[in-house]
């Protein structure tokens, strides 16, 4: 398959030092399915053999010598690097990558495609139009256009640019706020999208690895029908939902694909309004936009105006709906846990609960607790903010210092203390649990926090954070596809995840 087909594909840039470790790896990708790899000229040591590189190719080569100011690692003269050029094309490489500034001194020769390209690491540029009409009176047969990503509707302006291009465009955004460019490049008609073979050799900011396109995201399934949905925070990088989402939409076979967005704080209005044009559907909405999202629903349910915190949004038309699946998750691990009946009318009645941290974990956990009949004392690292929340919630807090002088049944932690890579630390002294309490971790990364291994010592009840990921996960999915979520294997991709031992 050639990249100028309707179906885009992934290329992988191939960029090491000596000869063998190049046709070694272009073999290795061709054996993996890859049907186009880039070679990466300017990170070979020493004199360049493009004819040995081309020789017995196994798939389709794009050859790039790159400068340093485009990212690359040439360090010779121009007239050395447009000589390495000019040679891949009569040895008849099928693509050669020139740049718009030096496009129009190498003439097209032979059946080599022309790739022009052009690359900005500060921004990507308000008239992206005029830089594509300049780029197309080079004779491209693809035009490829990378830019730094510094606003999330960076990366809208890009897909419309390639939606709306004559000749095949590649245009991504570089950074992590540009990811989602290199995720959806093909939805809007890119022939292809770049890859690193080793998600610790990537080439370029935001860069992703040849694995996880194809295993996490599926990339040359997508299509421009994929609905797309995904999570928004800042940052975001840390978030395994797409993992576990994308792994579940392969599961029951839909044309969906979930991404990580990273939208700032002060991007979050505008994205959401553009949202759509994205092809969105859904949202999870974690730190720090689970409040500020509130002003951008037409429509909330009681929990998220109880809470004042939303974690879900569905796009239905012109309306934006808001969940919180938070809420009902922890509460629902919860009673599981202690072993009550759901057909018991109150069954946390009588219960009291400590819950540390006053975030939006801390607001939902206390909130789903106090509707459940159970009573609940707040504290917080941010004293201000535990008064604040207990003032809203009618219910009593304690200063940080003073929780271990709480007595309690159920501990909840909503803190991130705990969480990877910070293991050794725990929010609350061992001494303090006691047998008949349970204790609740939010803290998902790892499942086995010091504090669960500490009350599980102490034999209390536990439930931890991969059991309340996993249930607003499945309570999330439902909202998005109206299916049931195939919850062990969610739940099993996220052990897998999160464990020290890799499968």
């Amino acid at each position: 398959m050639s990249a100028s087909d309707s179906h885009s594909i992934i290329c992988v840039s191939i960029a090491r030092g000596r000869h063998r470790h190049v046709i070694a790896e272009h073999h290795y990708l061709a054996e993996q399915g890859v049907k186009l790899v880039e070679i990466r000229l300017d990170y070979i040591n020493g004199p360049v053999n493009v004819k040995r590189l081309l020789n017995e190719r196994p798939c389709p080569v794009i050859m790039t010598c790159r400068r340093e100011r485009d990212g690359g690692r040439f360090r010779g003269t121009e007239q050395e690097r447009q000589l390495i050029l000019r040679t891949a094309i009569a040895e008849g490489v099928d693509y050669i990558d020139l740049e718009e500034d030096i496009a129009a001194s190498i003439p097209r020769y032979g059946q080599t495609k022309r790739i022009i390209s052009y690359h900005n690491f500060h921004e990507t540029p308000e008239n992206l139009q005029a830089l594509y009409d300049r780029m197309a009176a080079l004779d491209p047969d693809i035009i490829k256009i990378a830019t730094v990503a510094n606003h999330p509707q960076d990366n809208l302006r890009m897909f419309q640019l390639v939606a709306q291009s004559r000749i095949p465009t590649v245009g991504l955004c570089m950074g992590d706020i540009g990811i989602p460019s290199r995720i959806l490049a093909g939805k809007f008609g890119a022939p292809f999208s770049y890859a690193a073979f080793h998600s610790e050799r990537t080439l370029a900011p935001g860069q992703l690895s040849f694995e996880e396109m194809r295993d996490v995201y599926r990339y040359e399934s997508i299509r421009p029908d994929t609905e797309v949905y995904g999570v928004i925070a800042d940052p975001v990088g840390h978030s395994l939902s797409p993992l576990i989402h994308n792994a579940a939409f392969q599961r029951l076979g839909l044309n969906k694909v979930y991404i990580p967005i990273r939208v700032p704080r002060e991007d979050l209005s505008e994205f959401i309004d553009q949202a759509p044009q994205w092809g969105i559907k859904g949202l999870s909405v974690t730190i720090p936009h689970k409040e500020a999202i509130l002003a951008k629903l037409t429509k909330a349910d009681s929990i998220v105006r109880g809470i004042g915190a939303a974690n879900t949004v569905i796009f239905e038309g012109k309306e934006r709906l808001g969940y919180n699946t938070d809420c009902r998750a922890a509460l629902e691990a919860i009673e599981t846990a202690l072993g009550v009946s759901p057909k018991d009318a109150t069954p946390l009645k009588g219960k009291h609960a400590l819950v540390l941290g006053a975030g939006g974990a801390g607001k939902a956990v206390a909130y789903g607790l106090l509707r459940a009949g159970a009573t609940v004392t707040l504290t917080d690292g941010d004293e201000e903010k535990a008064r604040l929340l207990a003032e809203k919630l009618d219910c009593p807090y304690v200063k940080w210092e003073d929780r271990h002088s709480v007595a309690c049944d159920i501990l909840a932690n909503c803190t991130p203390v705990g969480m990877h890579p910070n293991v050794d630390e725990t929010p609350f002294d061992p001494k303090y649990l006691r047998s008949h309490m349970l204790v609740f971790d939010a803290v998902y990364n790892p499942e086995n926090t010091l504090l669960i291994k500490d009350a599980r010592a102490r034999n209390c009840k536990v439930v931890t954070g991969v059991e309340m990921f996993v249930r607003q996960a499945c309570m999330q999915f439902k909202l998005f596809t109206g299916l049931d979520a195939p919850a062990d294997l969610m739940r099993e991709v996220l052990k897998r995840a999160t464990s020290p031992a890799k499968w």
